[in-house]
């Protein structure tokens, strides 16, 4: 039997705010457990919450960003629920009248088509705290100090079947929210977080199967682990004659296990009611019409102007326009190396597998887009091969000094590009090599470029890999055809 994945994600994403949603308590990430969360956060007697206008701003830029109605009224409600880390009882959010209504997000995948996903609604809310599990035994401890922190939740329709579009949705949105400026997208310190709603049914049924939430992934790597499992599961149990139970759902990206965290709630539940304590939010035309002229460049705009200026293909305009910083690096890099190709060649290729390898976030990068800049200069003038470029960029990454050129000097990476100097090793190396010369001079085109290659290693050898490879390219035909 064949099935048809049906996927849904809740993203929340926490806003760059200096303050808290609806106290003057500093956001600042890293701080000793417990020290920013005042009385107004934890909702303690006598204190009244007051609303963030910047949270609200940036709302209403992501709703415009994503061709959004933009709510002119709305209110927050109280949703009841206990939990360690929510002292107050209930966390302030919103229901019947979200700040930004239906929209859409265009997500281009690996086979060239673009799929459209729907946006049914995004609204601000409050963060909870933090349960700390790992440094306790047979107990929890709980931070507070992200207790009041404010999210956009963004929530969409129902609209990918695969794990392939929901980590390609997912990557759009992080460009989107770190382009705008609202978000610093460092998934690791908890700022994007994907719930995952994965549901299956046979082929042609058009009746939605029963769902389950994964909750808080937050990497896409896990994300799309994640889906993968959790459609395996489902079909094994129906396949075997059992039901779907729909719950809320952890996943361990160590472990690469899941397990039910408890039956999922349904919107009575959780005792919805209007907070007393906030009056209805009423947004201005002119305030939205004045948001909208401020609205950085958006990623499909950032990739439409990198292929025009800089003559990239749609590959690699595409995946440097997604996100924010890998863009401000790459035209740094192009500032001061002038080669755009050889800029998108390097950081998509070279630094981004160092990144990877590491762990590492582009905005934790240690080489700077003026450096790497000036060594792919150094590459186009012929001051270094491919080769030494590699080992430049690695004292680079490992700090062994900030300057290109002082490098490539230290490291003796400088190539030889003197012809007489090249033309002795060439004559040296090919009087051993009689046998080569022979089979190269029989060898028709096609055979001769492969037989090149056996020139050359011997030649890179004897220069003790400074040599040129352009100029003995050159003098090994010149003396091989003459």
């Amino acid at each position: 039997m064949q099935w048809d994945v049906v996927i849904g994600l809740e993203i929340h994403v926490q806003l760059a705010t200096q303050t808290k949603i609806f106290s003057g308590t500093s956001t600042a990430y890293g701080a000793e457990p417990n020290t920013q969360a005042s009385a107004v956060d934890l909702a303690m007697p006598g204190t009244l919450p007051v609303a963030n206008e910047q949270a609200f701003r940036y709302a209403v830029m992501f709703g415009l960003a994503i061709d959004a109605e933009i709510a002119r009224r709305s209110v927050f409600e109280r949703k009841n629920y206990f939990y360690p880390d929510l002292p107050k009882g209930y966390q302030t959010t919103q229901l019947a009248q979200p700040i930004v209504g239906r929209g859409h997000v265009d997500i281009e995948l690996e086979d060239g088509t673009s799929k459209r996903v729907r946006i049914h609604h995004a609204h601000l809310e409050e963060d909870a705290g933090k349960s700390l599990h790992e440094d306790y035994h047979g107990m929890s401890g709980i931070d507070l100090n992200r207790a009041g922190t404010p999210l956009i939740e963004i929530v969409t329709e129902p609209d990918m079947r695969s794990s392939e579009e929901a980590v390609a949705f997912a990557r759009k949105l992080h460009g989107i929210v770190t382009s705008l400026g609202i978000c610093d997208g460092d998934m690791s310190q908890g700022s994007m977080r994907f719930d995952v709603n994965v549901s299956v049914r046979p082929m042609g049924e058009e009746k939605l199967g029963t769902r389950t939430e994964t909750k808080n992934l937050n990497s896409f790597r896990f994300m799309e682990q994640a889906i993968h499992q959790e459609v395996d599961r489902q079909i094994d149990v129906l396949m075997d004659g059992g039901t779907i139970v729909q719950e809320t759902r952890l996943y361990n990206g160590d472990t690469n296990t899941s397990r039910s965290m408890r039956t999922k709630e349904e919107a009575n539940d959780y005792r919805y009611f209007p907070c007393p304590d906030l009056l209805p939010v009423v947004i201005a035309d002119d305030f939205i019409e004045e948001v909208r002229r401020s609205l950085p460049e958006l990623p499909d705009a950032r990739k439409a102007r990198f292929q025009s200026d800089y003559g990239l293909t749609d590959y690699d305009a595409s995946q440097l326009a997604s996100n924010s910083q890998m863009a401000w690096l790459f035209e740094e890099t192009v500032e001061h190396g002038k080669d755009a190709k050889l800029a998108a060649n390097w950081i998509l290729g070279e630094l981004t597998a160092r990144l990877n390898a590491e762990g590492r976030n582009i905005t934790d990068c240690p080489v700077t887009g003026r450096q790497l800049g000036a060594l792919i200069l150094r590459i186009s003038d012929g001051t270094i091969s491919s080769t030494g470029a590699k080992k430049v960029f690695e004292g680079l990454w490992e700090g062994e000094g900030d300057d290109v050129d002082a490098l490539i000097e230290t490291k003796g990476l400088k190539q030889v590009s003197d012809t007489a100097a090249l033309e002795q090793i060439v004559d040296e190396v090919l009087a051993g090599m009689g046998e080569q010369i022979a089979q190269y001079q029989e060898a028709d085109e096609k055979k001769r470029k492969k037989l090149m290659g056996g020139f050359m290693g011997p030649l890179m050898k004897a220069s003790r890999g400074q040599g040129n490879p352009k100029v003995f390219n050159e003098l090994l035909k010149k003396k091989l055809e003459g």
